[in-house]
């Protein structure tokens, strides 16, 4: 059975073996807020497979490249921050494709509109905006 990255399911005692730590280690990366894992109905700690994967990496941080634990919480609080703007900037992409789109459709409509106009079949139209949705209406004098 495959769980996603973040469900928690492994017990400190399993963590602690499969980050090469000790439990106590992990309690106190807890305390510190390097690594916040979940929470059992008893309130045991429960870790996920990406709370393993930051445990691994706190320990790389610390042990081969001489960083101390103030040091390695901004540099998780920066890379936390970096994916928080990965998204955000992947979700802007997103709306400016769908508003170009929107665009584009929107100039076909009045292109059509304005040929209409020009055979005499036509008023004064103005775009309306609701909802994502272009709506036509007569211009009120």
């Amino acid at each position: 059975m495959e769980f996603p990255d973040d469900t928690p399911v492994y017990v400190i005692s399993i963590a602690a073996q499969l980050s090469g730590l000790h439990p106590q280690t992990l309690r106190t990366y807890d305390r510190m807020g390097l690594v916040s894992p979940g929470r059992a109905s008893g309130r045991g700690r429960r870790y996920s497979a990406r709370d393993i994967a930051a445990l691994r990496e706190i320990q790389r941080l610390s042990q081969e490249e001489g960083v101390n634990l103030a040091g390695i919480s901004k540099i998780l609080e920066l890379q936390r921050v970096n994916d928080e703007l990965r998204d955000e900037l992947a979700r802007l992409r997103r709306l400016v494709e769908d508003m170009g789109s929107e665009l584009e459709s929107t100039r076909a409509v009045a292109a059509r509109l304005a040929q209409m106009r020009g055979e005499g079949r036509g008023g004064d139209l103005v775009p309306i905006r609701q909802t994502g949705v272009v709506l036509w209406r007569k211009q009120q004098d």
